[in-house]
């Protein structure tokens, strides 16, 4: 993908000023949210399973305490990482793997959109 501008910015303020898709996407608490070990690994444990899931299976196939599941896995749904439906008292949480995977496509997009191909940047870190 061809970068957004033909002369890159001769130092990171200049960097810093110029606005674009990539602003928008590295939201950081979206990587806030994924940051915390325990989350990712629960996330892995829904992607892969590719299904709802309730709390208490989760909690039985991760080896974790039950509250401490429903905490995590409800501020990933709160965050907009998961899907939740309630049924009754069970609450069903789902990782939407189309939708995340799009997200983190239109990350890449936006850093290859800004690169240039030459690994040469702004210069800051010569």
């Amino acid at each position: 993908m061809a970068s957004v501008f033909q002369n890159q910015p001769d130092d990171p303020k200049q960097a810093f000023r110029r606005r674009g898709r990539i602003d928008e996407r590295l939201d950081p608490e979206f990587f806030k949210i994924l940051g915390e070990p325990t989350r990712a690994k629960l996330l892995a444990c829904l992607i892969k399973c590719h299904r709802p899931c309730s709390v208490t299976e989760v909690a039985a196939c991760c080896s974790t305490d039950f509250s401490m599941v429903a905490r995590h896995l409800a501020a990933l749904s709160r965050a907009g990482v998961l899907t939740s439906r309630k049924e009754g008292r069970t609450v069903w949480y789902e990782a939407p793997s189309e939708e995340l995977a799009a997200r983190f496509r239109a990350i890449a997009d936006a850093i290859d959109e800004w690169g240039d191909g030459s690994g040469k940047g702004c210069g800051c870190a010569q």
